[in-house]
């Protein structure tokens, strides 16, 4: 039976990711320091034999007991609320905590995925964005925290397969959104969902006009499960290529929660990026994998979540 290392397993992504683990029949041990993941995105598993967890800052010296077939890095916090309350804890997560899973790797003799984003792009000059795209970032700006935190990520896994051939992935997963997403993260799809389900106003920076493709948590999941499982080494995009405006995402969202929510705006946040779309040639050719939820599907799954 194999067993897989998953960092940030108390939070969105990463808790979804231990339950797919588990149910392919893995041993999970789980890790994560809870500032900005949850014990009840897993509390159901720390009952199962097959699940361990660790409560733990990957920015400080790492030891696992026993054998590690995949290390999975989702520790991060990864919403503009957290990363701009925590900047430094984000950048040292990025840069101390993948030298740390880096270097367990490498004596484990494990496969390591780890999770970049499509802030790696920046406010992007090219549309849609593509893995050869080298961005546009502010790195002296509020969200270069984040930005520069991933991009540095990278570029260490890359060294580290390079200069010791260690076995690495490199998933760019662009917004994800679905059940278990904190409602006060500060993330459009939750923050509107919330507002809309209390009959509070939308608030909308900028005119709106920006656009955000949406990717369920099950389609982000099954891409990175495939990831890991390939011999495909560089970025990968992760996300639905489905483009949409924020002004339209909040319709959706008062449609369906029968919210009558205003919806009003103010000025547009620094940096925040105009145009957002992942091309998933790459992920289409190299996984065979594509989303398969429509974003007003997920939505509705989203809001039954919250309710």
């Amino acid at each position: 039976m194999k067993t897989v290392l998953i960092t940030g397993a108390a939070g969105f992504i990463g808790s979804h990711l231990c339950d797919r683990f588990l149910a392919e029949g893995y041993n999970v041990i789980g890790m994560d320091n809870q500032i900005t993941g949850a014990m009840s995105n897993i509390e159901h598993l720390i009952p199962l034999k097959r699940f361990t967890f660790y409560h733990h800052d990957i920015t400080n010296y790492i030891h696992v007991p026993g054998h590690i077939d995949y290390i999975l890095h989702f520790a991060s916090p990864a919403s503009p609320t957290d990363y701009l309350r925590y900047p430094i804890q984000t950048l040292k997560v990025g840069a101390l905590g993948t030298y740390n899973l880096l270097g367990l790797s490498r004596v484990k003799k494990s496969r390591i995925l780890v999770a970049s984003t499509s802030e790696v792009y920046g406010d992007p000059q090219v549309h849609p964005q593509a893995e050869d795209y080298w961005g546009n970032v502010n790195c002296v700006g509020p969200r270069g925290v984040y930005d520069e935190a991933k991009r540095y990520q990278e570029a260490i896994t890359m060294a580290y397969h390079q200069a010791h051939g260690l076995e690495t992935r490199i998933a760019r997963i662009f917004n994800t959104y679905g059940p278990r997403m904190r409602t006060d993260d500060g993330r459009v799809m939750p923050t509107f969902i919330n507002k809309a389900l209390r009959q509070e106003p939308l608030c909308i920076y900028g005119d709106g006009e920006q656009t955000r493709s949406f990717c369920h948590i099950d389609d982000t999941v099954e891409a990175v499960y495939r990831l890991l499982l390939s011999d495909y080494c560089l970025p990968v995009n992760i996300g639905n290529d489905g483009e949409i405006t924020i002004n339209v995402l909040a319709g959706l969202i008062l449609r369906y929660t029968g919210s009558s929510s205003q919806i009003l705006y103010d000025d547009r946040r620094t940096d925040d990026p105009i145009r957002r779309k992942p091309d998933i040639r790459l992920a289409r050719e190299v996984l065979k994998w594509q989303p398969v939820i429509p974003v007003e599907e997920g939505i509705q799954k989203t809001i039954r979540h919250f309710r």
